[in-house]
């Protein structure tokens, strides 16, 4: 078992725990996404993904319909993507990625959970090089699918690793590759279910099961915050 399934399990938003603390936090990425590209997401690479997504966690229809509407309505706020990075105790490193229309908010609330929590804030751009950034793709397997020769085709596009496991093969690279591999993809007709941009742990680190619930504490505070929307950490 690999990198790629680790983290797929990882990324389950299992912390996230009720839809009405996911749905929102979806529904900004699709806003955001509708914003930037337009709301069409047949010539919208970013939303088509984002709503792929959000499907993938059983986001209903007409949530989705709202958030891409919200994207064109006068009073909606801008939406900024902006990053932290903390330390938390027993060695453990925490990347942040938010997405917000009050920064000012954010820092002071990601701020306060860390440093209640034994941990710290750190300078931007203090973790950048202890993580790996990749894509992580998903799509179920078929019958006719044979994963040495699809690994093949999609060398050029940027692929790193592939495999498979229950079902469900799991496609990394390069995060620059993120593009290149899901147009890859879809023009072989493979429909992807899920598609992310992850952040892996060059050096990833154990510890015990009662650090890990000093841990847990902060991931699900992190988590927990409407303008929080993935928290990466150094754990293996």
């Amino acid at each position: 078992m690999g990198r790629a399934f680790e983290y797929r399990k990882a990324s389950k938003l299992k912390r996230w725990g009720a839809m009405s603390k996911l749905f929102p936090k979806l529904g900004k990425i699709i806003t955001v996404a509708a914003k930037e590209g337009g709301g069409d997401p047949d010539t919208n690479a970013k939303l088509r993904t984002a709503i792929l997504n959000a499907k993938a966690e059983n986001m209903p229809k007409d949530n989705i319909e709202a958030a891409i509407k919200r994207a064109t309505a006068k009073d909606t706020a801008s939406m900024l993507e902006v990053n932290f990075e903390g330390k938390a105790p027993h060695g453990v490193l925490i990347f942040i990625e938010c997405m917000t229309d009050n920064n000012t908010r954010t820092v002071a609330n990601v701020k306060n959970i860390l440093t209640k929590h034994g941990g710290e804030m750190l300078t931007n751009g203090s973790l950048e090089f202890m993580f790996d950034r990749k894509a992580l793709i998903e799509f179920n397997v078929k019958d006719d699918i044979d994963i040495e020769e699809l690994e093949l085709e999609l060398i050029d596009a940027g692929l790193e690793e592939i495999e498979a496991e229950d079902g469900i093969v799991i496609v990394t690279g390069d995060y620059k590759s993120f593009g290149t591999l899901t147009s890859a993809l879809e023009d072989m007709g493979i429909e992807i279910t899920k598609a992310h941009l992850e952040r892996m742990a060059n050096t990833p680190i154990t510890i015990t099961e009662q650090e890990q619930v000093d841990i847990d504490k902060i991931l699900e505070k992190l988590e927990d915050d409407e303008d929080v929307q993935k928290v990466f950490t150094n754990l293996a």
